[in-house]
């Protein structure tokens, strides 16, 4: 899988391509992950990407040429093209899983007071990570791209992630190591047990107590 960014901020993406699990996809070859400066594909002299909008407002807005310039330059036929804003569909699980299957994808991060319009029309999807607003979409594209990577066949162990929370629309249930007692805090039994069959279905019972102690809506969707 090839991931093209597109940011204001390179810099930003240092320390996340440098360490853990992201850093051994990319070294392993599962993954290519390039970051690319929007104001590399400004015809300005001075690289302005971003100017006034019309009729007024406050802020300034992300100028449509320099990002299609940059679209035009790196997309083929198999591309998936992602808009990281506030307004997109809220981002899931089952969205990662998709994602994680394709072959190329490039991020958008919009910054300022926004982006011009007709740049929406590049996407074939616009994300967001949570009804809030940051300054700019550089550490939600991040979270997107840690989700789809871990996910590439080889990058983790798979059993790692089909127990994690959201799968089949449940939280994970409750893990624990090493003390058995920490503070009169014990080991449930039954994980000490090695009844396989009955630990398995007293973690489901815990997925779902805690679903619905946490996260109700998960379980009573319409």
């Amino acid at each position: 899988m090839i991931i093209d960014i597109l940011t204001l901020f390179p810099d930003m993406f240092d320390g996340f391509l440098s360490t853990s699990i992201i850093k051994r996809a990319i070294d392993g070859n599962k993954v290519k992950i390039n970051i690319h400066n929007i104001r590399d594909y400004s015809l300005d002299k001075h690289k302005r990407v971003d100017d006034y909008a019309f009729g007024g407002g406050n802020g300034m807005v992300l100028m449509p040429e320099p990002i299609f310039r940059a679209v035009d330059d790196l997309k083929t036929d198999e591309t998936i093209i992602i808009l990281m804003t506030p307004q997109g569909k809220p981002y899931k699980q089952k969205k990662a899983y998709e994602l994680s299957l394709k072959k190329h994808i490039i991020i958008i991060c919009g910054h300022y007071e926004g982006f011009d319009e007709r740049i929406r029309t590049l996407a074939n999807l616009e994300i967001s990570i949570g009804d809030y607003v940051l300054t700019g979409g550089e550490l939600p594209s991040m979270v997107v791209t840690d989700s789809i990577v871990r996910l590439i066949d080889g990058v983790i162990d798979e059993n790692s992630h089909l127990h994690d929370s959201f799968n089949d629309d449940l939280l994970d249930y409750p893990v624990y190591t090493k003390p058995y007692e920490f503070r009169n805090m014990k080991v449930p039994d039954i994980l000490l047990s090695g009844h396989h069959a009955n630990i398995k279905k007293w973690r489901y019972e815990q997925s779902v107590q805690r679903t619905m102690e946490r996260r109700r809506d998960l379980i009573e969707k319409e």
